[in-house]
């Protein structure tokens, strides 16, 4: 059995590093979206990124449909390249860190990617989204022996459009995302590729929320230099001569993704 559909919802409105309360009552009524769905609809499988508000913004589903929380390093925010000879930028803890603050994480999952250091452009951060699906669709296929059809993602706004435009095939899809929206996509019949071959059921949805769609966000509200290439950000200090190379699973899966595509 494999995947069938991809739900992927933005962070609650954020007062940073954590949400507002305003956004914990958006986490819940995601929630209470998610668990008022028939049970053959709802999502079997649950992973956020490592950052505080996605979290926050994932545990009361985790905890209303009774999934453990992964923590994916692939989902995590974007950050504009570095400014040369500035470092890298900072890395989110790891699952096992952060179950300190996050009991309902299951640490025994290993992230499958994790983005450069030195940052990304826009598509950088497109590329990062194609190749986090890449290995992470076929790896839960094969690591729970097809058990789970439907997943949920819990991201940042620049990720889930990414997410979504690598998905769906098209990277000049317009999108904007707002806080705690949903998109669902649906995989074509007979398809076993994971990028370019899914159908948008919903695109950044929020009728769920009682509110509707707050703080909207896409790639248009990005700063730019008089170039059109985006504004660099300054590394953290001291990590100037750390070494920024690809680590987790992603190196094997993606090379046995590679391999495969050409046998």
């Amino acid at each position: 059995m494999t995947i069938e559909t991809i739900y992927i919802a933005r962070h609650g409105l954020p007062r940073d590093p954590p949400l507002a309360p305003f956004g914990e009552d958006q986490a819940h009524e995601l929630a209470d979206y998610f668990s008022s769905l028939p049970e053959d609809e709802r999502p079997t499988i649950l992973l956020s990124s490592p950052y505080y508000r996605c979290l926050q913004t994932a545990v009361p589903t985790a905890q209303k449909l009774g999934l453990p929380l992964y923590v994916e390093h692939g989902l995590s925010e974007w950050y504009s390249p570095v400014k040369p000879n500035t470092g890298l930028h900072p890395r989110a803890a790891p699952a096992a860190e952060l179950r300190a603050y996050f009991p309902e994480i299951d640490h025994s999952w290993q992230s499958i990617y994790y983005p450069s250091r030195k940052g990304e452009d826009v598509a950088g951060v497109c590329d990062r989204a194609s190749g986090t699906m890449r290995a992470l669709v076929p790896y839960i296929e094969r690591k729970f022996d097809g058990r789970h059809k439907r997943i949920l993602l819990v991201s940042h706004a620049a990720t889930v459009i990414a997410l979504t435009r690598e998905l769906i095939g098209d990277r000049a899809l317009p999108l904007r995302v707002s806080c705690c929206a949903v998109t669902e996509l649906q995989r074509k019949p007979g398809e076993t590729k994971v990028v370019g071959c899914w159908v948008a059921a919903r695109l950044a949805d929020a009728s769920h929320l009682k509110d509707g769609p707050l703080r909207d966000w896409g790639f248009e509200d990005i700063r730019t230099e008089s170039d059109g290439q985006v504004v660099n950000d300054s590394g953290q200090p001291g990590t100037e001569d750390e070494l920024d190379e690809p680590v987790g699973l992603q190196v094997d899966l993606l090379q046995a993704v590679e391999l495969s595509a050409h046998v």
